[in-house]
C-alpha cells in the first residue's frame, strides 16, 4: 500500500533499505510485538538486533558506528519500525535523536568516541531528560538545578515520562546553572544520587519502558557537561531530530491500520460465506 506514491520519489537505495527493513520486522518484531503489547514489557533482545543492522543512529559518521545515511534513510526506517509497534518506533527515535544526536552534535571528542560506538550498536542503552513532572512539555519552566562544586556538578531535581529512563546506561540531562541557562549532563547509570524508576500500568506504548529520574545531590564529574550546548536550542534542535522520525513514524502505523483493517474485512467476508 502507497496511498500517496512515496515510493517514486525514493531513491533506489532507500527503496532497497525500506524492503530490508520491512523483512526485518516481519521476522524480528511482530511474531512477538503482541505477547510484549499485552504484558506491558519490552523485547529486550531489539537494542543489539537494532544495532547490528544499522538502525540506531544511521545518520551519524561511520567513525562513530553509523551509516552515514540520509534523514530520508532515517525516515524510512523509523516508518516500518512503527509498523511493528509504536514502542519500537519510539526506541530507536529515543536512541538515534534524543541520545546519540545531542552527543554528536554538542559533546566533546572523548564523549563521542566513548559513547556514540556503544550506543549505536546496541549495546549500551540511553534516555533523555527533558520532561518533569511539574512543566511537562514547557522545558523553559523546568526546575532540575546544575550547581557548579569545583571540578563537578550537583544536579537536584526530577524527569518523569522518561523513555528508557529505568535501563538506561547514560541519561542526557537537561538542568538550569546558576545563572539560569539551560546546559545538558550525561550522567552513567549507578551514579551516586540517581535513581531510575519504571512506571508501570501505562495504557499507552506498553511494549517500551518508561520511567521517571530523581536526582539527589547527584555529583558527576564537570567533564561530563555536553560542552557545546547552550540554553535550550540544545534540547529542542534534539527533538526536531526525533520529530522527523516520529512522522515518518505516524505513517508507518496509519498504513498497518489500513492492512490491519483490510484483513479484518475479508475475513469477515469469509466468514459471512
Amino acid at each position: 500500500m502507497d496511498i500517496l506514491n512515496i515510493n517514486s520519489l525514493l531513491s533506489e537505495d532507500e527503496r532497497i533499505l525500506k524492503v530490508s527493513t520491512r523483512k526485518f520486522v516481519d521476522e524480528k518484531i511482530l511474531p512477538n510485538i503482541a505477547a510484549h503489547f499485552d504484558e506491558g514489557t519490552f523485547p529486550n533482545e531489539l537494542p543489539e538486533l537494532l544495532g547490528k543492522n544499522g538502525f540506531l543512529g544511521s545518520f551519524l559518521p561511520e567513525e562513530y558506528g553509523g551509516q552515514a545515511s540520509t534523514y530520508a534513510e532515517y525516515g524510512i526506517i523509523c516508518q516500518e519500525l512503527e509498523r511493528g509497534d509504536s514502542g519500537v518506533r519510539s526506541f530507536c527515535s529515543v536512541q538515534s535523536s534524543l541520545v546519540i544526536f545531542p552527543i554528536w552534535k554538542f559533546g566533546s571528542e572523548e564523549q563521542k568516541k566513548k559513547w556514540l560506538p556503544l550506543l549505536a550498536s546496541g549495546e549500551k542503552i540511553g534516555c533523555f531528560g527533558l520532561t518533569e513532572p511539574d512543566f511537562g512539555s514547557n522545558p523553559a519552566g523546568m526546575i532540575t538545578k546544575a550547581k557548579k562544586d569545583g571540578d563537578s556538578y550537583i544536579l537536584n531535581g526530577a524527569k518523569r515520562w522518561i523513555t528508557n529512563a529505568n535501563i538506561a546506561d547514560i541519561c542526557v540531562v537537561w538542568a538550569k546553572e546558576e545563572n539560569g541557562e539551560v546546559a545538558g549532563f550525561l550522567v552513567e547509570k549507578g551514579t551516586p544520587g540517581l535513581k531510575q524508576i519504571e512506571i508501570e500500568r501505562k495504557f499507552s506504548l506498553r511494549a517500551s519502558h518508561t520511567g521517571e529520574l530523581i536526582f539527589e545531590d547527584c555529583k558527576i564529574p564537570a567533564s561530563n557537561k555536553l560542552p557545546l550546548a547552550k540554553g535550550l536550542k540544545g534540547p529542542l534542535l534534539c527533538l526536531d531530530s526525533a520529530r522527523f522520525g516520529i512522522i515518518w513514524g505516524a505513517l508507518g502505523a496509519a498504513g498497518a491500520c489500513y492492512d490491519c483493517a483490510v484483513d479484518y474485512a475479508k475475513e469477515r467476508v469469509q466468514f459471512s460465506k
